[in-house]
């Protein structure tokens, strides 16, 4: 398969480790952050892996009143779109979130407003288009909301029902969603925690979701053993649940 692989959230580890493993000599990349000017180490590494062809479009998730400009924008630019990598998303800061409710709607509307807006204008334009797969990050913090993190893992819990319910939408369609449910992962955005049980890397969250994805799974687990654990976790009495780390 060839065309436009396009990363929402063109500086995410694992949504550029995602797109390094779908370089195959002829899709094209197209790489969108704010500040896409400054996208030069993300441009390379893609180019070390073999892409030929990288383009860089500014776009700022928050802005939801433009994700169909810059969709528009980017197919009219460089052809019907093969893949969409959903992967921009704000960690926040819970004990701030607790105190500035301002930011605790910042973390909600970045990781589940902005995610329904451009997931509901990307339906519509695969739709059209007749074809497409779309990779949307989800949490296993979603699975069963802790204290400990529960703004960011109330909007993930949100999310992922909106995906499930929006692939579920897409059947019969030609576009594929593929669900993407990892547990901590250690990289920049949890640099200074401390890993949990069952942690992974950006590497392997993309090994797994592209594996995933030329296996036509609708959802994945990373890794694997959290989809067990988390059945489990369900059961846990929330007098135990709530003191669970994060």
């Amino acid at each position: 398969m060839s065309g436009t692989v396009l990363v929402l959230g063109g500086r995410s580890e694992i949504g550029l480790a995602v797109a390094r493993k779908l370089v195959d000599g002829e899709r094209k990349f197209v790489l969108a952050a704010r500040r896409s000017g400054d996208l030069d180490d993300e441009e390379a590494s893609l180019r070390r892996a073999g892409a030929s062809e990288v383009a860089r479009v500014e776009f700022d998730a928050d802005d939801v009143a433009r994700h169909r400009e810059v969709l528009d924008a980017v197919v009219a630019e460089h052809g019907p779109l093969e893949t969409v990598v959903v992967a921009f998303g704000i960690l926040g800061d819970q004990e701030r979130a607790e105190r500035d409710a301002a930011h605790a709607m910042a973390v909600i509307h970045t990781d589940y407003v902005a995610h329904v807006s451009v997931l509901t204008e990307l339906a519509n334009l695969l739709r059209a288009q007749g074809s497409g797969q779309l990779v949307v990050f989800s949490s296993v913090a979603g699975v069963r909301v802790r204290r400990a993190n529960y703004v960011y893992g109330s909007a993930k819990a949100g999310l992922d029902g909106v995906a499930g319910g929006l692939a579920d939408a897409l059947h019969g369609s030609g576009v594929r969603l593929l669900l993407v449910r990892p547990g901590f992962v250690i990289g920049r955005m949890t640099e200074g925690m401390s890993p949990a049980p069952f942690s992974s890397t950006p590497e392997q969250v993309a090994t797994a979701t592209v594996r995933a994805l030329r296996r036509g799974r609708g959802e994945v687990w990373v890794p694997p053993v959290l989809r067990p654990v988390f059945f489990l976790m369900r059961l846990l009495p929330r007098a135990i649940w709530r003191r669970m780390p994060r």
